[in-house]
């Protein structure tokens, strides 16, 4: 999406910025991960397919995507490759209204699960798509037997309403509204802030 190719997001313990073709060989890396293709629903690519895949996904408009960083990390190294940890996305393709997104969010490495990292950047992620995007109802498809997943949703406040057998997955949702943006921004202590991204001076 070029909406979001300019724009960094800025939290407490990450900083989100757009899927550039910097990030495609660290991505591809990830994906060989037969668990990650499994609970993100993805097929295996090629890096030469992952490039061409990266380059769609910043020409559509019905695809918004941040790579999550850890600031620590960028702040030690300068180095944004080094900082990734995973992926949020929105799709807007295929849903009943203007203005429903599916949101999804990976943590692809491992060392960073457990410590908050994918609960903060789903929150920046999600409340980026209410105050930029306009998103009114958020939907999320889960597999069955990830866990993990299905508490944090719950716990986001999302519903079930609706179980796919063939896909084995939930389908949750979320319809926004001010009382439930205001506590996005309490779990997050209002940490978060929206700046230009400059692919060559990526500060913080």
């Amino acid at each position: 999406m070029k909406d979001n190719e300019s724009v960094k997001i800025l939290g407490r313990n990450v900083l989100l910025v757009p899927y550039k073709e910097k990030h495609v060989e660290r991505y591809h890396e990830w994906m060989k991960s037969a668990e990650l293709r499994y609970f993100t629903g993805s097929e295996a690519l090629t890096l030469d397919e992952e490039f061409q895949m990266q380059k769609r996904w910043h020409e559509d408009q019905d695809k918004c995507t941040f790579i999550i960083l850890d600031k620590s990390v960028l702040s030690t190294t300068g180095n944004e490759i080094k900082a990734m940890i995973g992926d949020t996305n929105l799709f807007f393709n295929d849903l009943d209204q203007p203005g429903d997104a599916e949101v999804e969010i990976m943590i692809a490495d491992v060392g960073y699960r457990g410590k908050r990292r994918g609960w903060e950047s789903i929150i920046l992620m999600l409340l980026y798509g209410i105050d930029t995007l306009h998103v009114r109802k958020y939907i999320a498809k889960i597999k069955f037997d990830n866990e993990k997943s299905v508490k944090m949703f719950a716990k986001l406040k999302f519903l079930e309403v609706g179980r796919s057998r063939a896909f084995e997955e939930y389908t949750l949702e979320k319809i926004v509204d001010q009382d439930w943006r205001d506590w996005l921004h309490s779990e997050i202590n209002g940490t978060i802030s929206y700046k230009i991204y400059d692919e060559e001076l990526l500060c913080l």
